[in-house]
């Protein structure tokens, strides 16, 4: 019984010691003995837990852009630290800086907020440079580029390089995973560079005396804008939205009518889970600066639209969008001379007075799949009137239609594709009424687009465009981004067929064949004073190429070469020869 008793005792002053040196604090560890190994305190942290006790002391010393300032925890807690690694908020975890990689977590990439939790700031850097070769009929003009040069048409090479570098930087609120931003502030400067050599004087400026080529700079606002949530309609975020200030709009799916950025304000927004989208906008157009196309800050052009358009979405079948549309044009009576001292407005045809259009574009379009066939159609009609057409040099009304249709199936990695389109030409260009089909601000994405011949080049008649670059009606208009829109043409009918071929993963190529024809060959007869030209325009051959090396759009090299073949419409009026382009394009995206 003693012995009992006398062990219990012993335990209990053992218990105490050892509380009393584990209240005290755990004991160093002991440096290394002379003449020995030292010795470790099997009770001493291990390194692995210093490592993490230090780095979360510089976690707490250290405050990351937009965090909120977290209080010094106290080392009571420090075993909990050592356990969980706390982070100011959601958007830091996994937090590493690099302002220079933009595929990893960063703050230009609006990847965390720079205000409070809600705020973020995104950076886009675009670099856009194109190479260009080509020949175009072209006049020598009164003052020929080489001595001796009596031939109506001079020598037709030339060549174009452009660099366009824009800085677009964008602030916005609110939480996007699931809904539209509270509000959003877009600004995007602009910087181009341009440089053209022609082959013969009188091209680049009316100065006959002036050189063959020009280089050019420009710097613009090309973007700046302000778009505000107004209200959230459903659970499932369908909403409504406004945005005001210089914006870029499509107006429909391949952009046959109006695609441009100017200044605007715009009501938009969905319906029904987001099956039915909306846009109600209004633009006071800005001018456009001649050699740069980029817009001009402060100069209006007296060019004001209204654009109302709505998409439904499995319309008829599952996988079909359909979109109806209406356009209203009043383009004022202006005269303008553009920066190289050509007329632009009124066109320098006929009666050149100036003169107001009022026009109405009422419009059917449809984009998506009916079974295997991808499917897409417009059909447009546009009336209105003119005060003082410059062909028929009287007022007309204005009647014309467009309707295109495109036909694809995907096989495996293999597109074909079938076109036609048809806009409307103006058989009596002098009675009353202008049945030839024009655009407001075109850019249309059919038949080949920007690889086509056809598409791609302005091919110049007398003062006016035959076509507009970047558009496929010949519309004989003075300039698209800075003439009007002239209803007395001979219009177009365009048969095409095409191959997209997904060749890699990185690699697309795209093969295009093109038929086109004047509708009718009157006003051209009327405008040059010239019977009997005929109908066919030619053959539109091109082959283009579209590079990804990175599988994504940071880096987008884009290069063609097309030839077009004339008909004999196109040798009446200017040239039998087979013309040519090239092109490389290198679009760079941080």
């Amino acid at each position: 019984m003693k012995s009992i008793i006398v062990a219990i005792v012993l335990w209990l002053c053992a218990s105490a010691v050892w509380g009393q040196n584990v209240s005290q604090g755990l004991p160093e560890p002991r440096g290394p003995q002379s003449g020995g190994q030292g010795l470790e305190s099997p009770a001493g942290p291990a390194p692995g837990s210093i490592r993490m006790a230090q780095r979360l002391k510089r976690f707490d010393e250290e405050r990351p852009p937009g965090s909120e300032r977290i209080p010094s925890i106290p080392p009571s807690e420090v075993e909990d630290r050592l356990i969980f690694e706390p982070v100011p908020d959601r958007w830091r975890i996994g937090y590493k800086r690099n302002i220079i990689d933009p595929y990893n977590q960063n703050v230009l990439k609006g990847d965390y907020p720079i205000l409070g939790q809600n705020t973020f700031f995104v950076f886009t850097g675009i670099s856009d440079t194109l190479a260009e070769f080509r020949t175009l009929p072209v006049p020598s003009g009164i003052s020929a580029a080489r001595p001796d040069s009596f031939d109506f048409f001079g020598r037709n090479r030339q060549i174009i390089f452009r660099e366009n570098l824009l800085l677009r930087f964008e602030l916005y609120h609110g939480d996007t995973a699931f809904k539209p931003p509270d509000w959003l502030l877009t600004i995007t400067p602009a910087l181009n560079l341009n440089y053209v050599d022609l082959p013969e004087r009188g091209l680049v400026n009316t100065d006959g005396r002036r050189d063959t080529t020009r280089l050019r700079g420009n710097v613009a606002l090309q973007e700046a804008s302000f778009e505000y949530h107004i209200a959230n309609l459903s659970d499932r975020y369908d909403s409504v939205s406004v945005k005001v200030g210089i914006q870029p709009f499509n107006s429909d799916f391949r952009s046959f009518i109006f695609h441009d950025t100017n200044l605007g304000a715009r009501l938009f927004g969905n319906l029904g889970n987001n099956r039915y989208q909306y846009n109600l906008a209004f633009f006071d157009q800005l001018e456009k600066e001649t050699n740069s196309e980029l817009n001009t800050t402060f100069q209006r052009r007296d060019q004001r639209l209204v654009i109302a358009n709505i998409y439904l979405q499995d319309l008829f079948v599952v996988g079909y969008t359909t979109q109806f549309n209406l356009h209203y044009l009043y383009d004022a009576a202006t005269l303008r001379f553009d920066a190289n001292h050509f007329l632009v407005r009124p066109d320098p045809v006929g009666v050149f007075i100036p003169h107001d259009l009022n026009v109405v574009y009422l419009g059917w379009t449809s984009s998506g799949h009916i079974g295997p066939i991808n499917v897409t159609h417009a059909l447009y009609e546009a009336v209105g009137t003119d005060t003082r057409n410059p062909l028929a040099g009287r007022r007309v009304d204005i009647n014309a239609q467009l309707a295109a249709l495109e036909l694809s199936i995907d096989k495996d990695w293999l597109r074909p594709i079938v076109s036609v389109m048809y806009a409307s030409g103006d058989a009596n260009p002098t009675n009353g009424t202008a049945r030839g089909f024009d655009s407001i601000f075109d850019k249309p994405n059919f038949a080949g687009g920007e690889f086509s011949f056809w598409n791609r080049q302005g091919v110049r008649l007398l003062g006016v465009g035959l076509v507009q670059a970047g558009s496929l009606l010949p519309d004989l208009r003075s300039s698209k981004i800075q003439g009007q829109p002239n209803f007395v043409n001979p219009g177009l009918f365009l048969l095409h067929a095409g191959l997209e071929a997904e060749v890699t993963p990185k690699l697309r190529a795209l093969l295009n064949a093109s038929y086109l024809r004047f509708v009718t060959a009157q006003p051209l007869e009327h405008f040059l004073q010239q019977p009997k030209i005929g109908h066919d325009i030619g053959y539109d051959f091109s082959l283009g190429l579209i590079y990804r090396p990175l599988l994504n759009n940071n880096i987008i090299l884009t290069g063609g070469v097309a030839a077009f073949v004339p008909g004999s419409g196109f040798r009446d009026i200017l040239t039998k020869e087979t013309l040519f382009q090239g092109f490389f394009n290198a679009r760079l995206i941080y």
